[in-house]
């Protein structure tokens, strides 16, 4: 599981235009800019004013509004987190932590049943957020929900009597392990007297939400032909949520959970089975990603319940005060590979919710709702995702104001408005657009990007920005771009007409920071003029604003500290003032791991972070070498502690997925 990037393999066959390609025709028309030395065709994006930040003063620091003025801290390939001088950091909530009363507490050795891990912490912490509980003193207590995306084999699974193979014996016991690993957890969290964070076990709100839990089809998929299976006559319910990666939040207090790289999970024991243009289109594949769940479970073989990944891939709404309430899968979102959801009201009311699809040449999106958010009034706000039109972008050159690089459109994916599907018998109605949201956004000519993940909204200026994480399969290159292959990946950043979100006329655009290695190259490989070798980095993934303005930026890249990737360390975090184009490194994660989720207390002196993965070795500098003929994942099943220890340091446990506070040792807010 931990050898490849698998979104790194496009599944998008299509001759649509590919943003790199709107890149170099906007570079090329400013040609006397790009010979000015940089080095760097897209650097002259980065003098522009698309950014539009308050310049109030922070009456609690003293400080502007959004600036940054920690000290920066270097890069690292330890196992330990790293924060700047004057932070503090803690682990809470690690995988496998019980939370209710008749928990049973972690082992260590991954001998836990099923019925074990349904009633404790998932596995790969992701997308988070902090929700208050009326009442309480919120920047005290409060409910953390965070998402699980995956798990790893190796570390996940106490190792069978043969070393050489310490997966078998394969059990359904196994893949339902696996199952109620993945999903949401609510945690009830709360500030001890000592000052330290801790899970409130046995608490009234505490759930998890697992890959085997009931939820509600809603939205106009909902009971389609497409969505209906042996075991769900109606198309209406289905069981479990998978690949939860990033997430949203609504004002009205509910949670999104995005399900991603569900495709994963699928396969087929059936030789003969010929896969359709869907199953195609969202990387079907008959050994899936190896988790082996349809040898146990015929719901994941493919060929034998073919509707049922029609009911993943959608982001899901989920009440984080009633642990008895269905969790809601919005089907008027569409159907991707949803990395996160970046929610917010339009001028007049309207919710947006901007969305990316995680697979290299796929797209980004935008949902506006029909109905109107109105403040306080729960009952007409509840449904608001259930109805709304669904857009796809595309990117263009030919910008003639300010300093954006271009221009973009907003093309509605609509059976009856628009006109290419209303001609298309591909799609019989909109149920099938939206089970089919890519070869939908295929036939509307929509703009291929380098993986596009998280997404989030400038809390003023109502700018959006969005991590393309990389794509180092792409073979473009001219005098204008000499970088062919987009290992380090971007931001892209964009206003809409009116700063209205809502607003579906042409959008300006341009590249905030593009990122690369200035250790290792000179030329456009460096990256813009903002990265430096005191704050490289590459694949920039989690993205979020905080309160004032400050842009946080989380890395899932590669660790090897060689070649491409020299001296840029583990996963970290990195901070960006958006009118400066600063950009400073404010955190370094342990070894083999990603950085990601992110959320504040309201009083922004306490912030959670996730640390997914501790201890997948692969292609770092510190792995072990394996012996006895072993692969490297056969080798850390069977020892677990070989390459991290983190955050136990036990050397009779093994990595584990988890959460850390960090706070200022002073008590003030974080990144000032």
């Amino acid at each position: 599981m931990s050898t490849q990037d698998l979104e790194n393999i496009p599944t998008n066959l299509s001759e649509n235009e590919h943003f790199q390609d709107v890149v170099n025709r906007v570079a090329m028309s400013r040609r006397s800019v790009i010979k000015s030395g940089v080095g760097l065709s897209a650097a002259m994006f980065l003098g522009g004013s698309l950014a539009a930040c308050s310049d109030d003063d922070n009456g609690a620091t003293g400080s502007p509004v959004g600036t940054i003025s920690f000290a920066a801290i270097a890069a690292n390939s330890g196992d330990s987190i790293l924060v700047p001088p004057g932070y503090q950091a803690q682990v809470i909530a690690p995988w496998g932590a019980p939370l209710f009363q008749d928990s049973p507490s972690w082992k260590g050795d991954a001998s836990e049943s099923a019925d074990d891990q349904a009633k404790q912490v998932g596995d790969n912490h992701d997308g988070m957020h902090f929700f208050a509980i009326p009442g309480t003193d919120s920047n005290k207590e409060g409910l953390l929900v965070m998402n699980h995306e995956y798990i790893n084999p190796e570390y996940f699974y106490a190792p069978g009597p043969d070393p050489m193979n310490p997966m078998e014996p394969w059990t359904l016991d196994k893949v339902r392990k696996a199952l109620n690993a993945h999903g949401v957890s609510v945690i009830h969290v709360r500030k001890n007297s000592a000052g330290k964070w801790e899970i409130v076990i046995g608490s009234f709100y505490n759930r998890r939400i697992t890959g085997r839990s009931p939820m509600d089809i809603t939205g106009p998929a909902a009971g389609h032909n497409l969505m209906k299976t042996t075991a769900d006559s109606t198309g209406r319910r289905v069981f479990g949520t998978l690949n939860n990666c990033g997430n949203g939040f609504t004002p009205w207090g509910t949670y999104l959970t995005c399900e991603e790289n569900f495709n994963g999970y699928f396969g087929t024991l059936d030789g003969a089975y010929v896969r359709d243009a869907n199953q195609l289109r969202y990387g079907m594949a008959a050994t899936g990603f190896g988790y082996r769940w349809h040898e146990q479970d015929d719901r994941f073989d493919y060929a034998v319940n073919p509707n049922e990944a029609n009911r993943h891939g959608w982001i899901v709404e989920i009440d984080p005060y009633d642990p008895t309430s269905l969790p809601k899968k919005r089907t008027a979102l569409g159907r991707i590979k949803h990395e996160n959801a970046a929610l917010t009201i339009s001028k007049d009311g309207h919710v947006v919710v901007y969305m990316g699809d995680d697979q290299v040449n796929d797209y980004v999106y935008k949902f506006v709702s029909t109905g109107k958010y109105i403040a306080g009034n729960l009952a007409n706000n509840r449904d608001l995702l259930d109805s709304g039109k669904l857009y796809v972008a595309k990117f263009e050159n030919g910008a003639t104001a300010g300093d954006a690089a271009g221009i973009g459109k907003w093309i509605l994916l609509d059976k009856t408005a628009n006109a290419t599907l209303n001609a298309d018998a591909n799609f019989a109605d909109q149920g099938e657009v939206l089970v089919k949201t890519r070869l939908a956004a295929d036939a509307v000519g929509a703009t291929k990007m380098d993986r596009p993940e998280w997404v989030t909204v400038h809390p003023t200026s109502q700018e959006v920005y969005i991590t393309m994480t990389n794509n180092s399969g792409r073979t473009v290159t001219d005098d204008a771009n000499p970088r062919a292959a987009n290992r380090w990946g971007q931001i892209v950043r964009w206003r809409e007409a009116g700063n209205d979100p809502a607003s579906v006329a042409d959008f300006a655009w341009d590249l905030f920071v593009i990122a690369g290695n200035p250790h290792a190259f000179t030329d456009a490989r460096a990256g813009s003029a903002n990265v430096t070798t005191a704050n490289s980095f590459n694949s920039p993934d989690g993205l979020a604003f905080d309160a004032e303005g400050r842009l946080w930026i989380q890395t899932d890249g590669n660790y090897s500290n060689t070649g491409n990737f020299l001296n840029q360390g583990n996963n970290q975090m990195l901070v960006a003032d958006v009118k400066t184009k600063k950009i400073d490194r404010f955190l370094v994660g342990p070894a083999g791991c990603e950085i990601t989720g992110i959320t504040w207390t309201p009083d922004g002196r306490t912030m959670f972070i996730n640390v997914q993965h501790p201890g997948e070795a692969s292609g770092h500098p510190n792995a072990p070498t394996p012996t006895g003929g072993m692969s490297l994942d056969v080798f850390l099943t069977n020892n677990p502690t070989s390459f991290s220890t983190w955050p136990d340091r036990d050397p009779d446990s093994r990595p584990r997925s988890a959460t850390v506070v960090i706070s200022r040792t002073d008590g003030g807010k974080i990144g000032t």
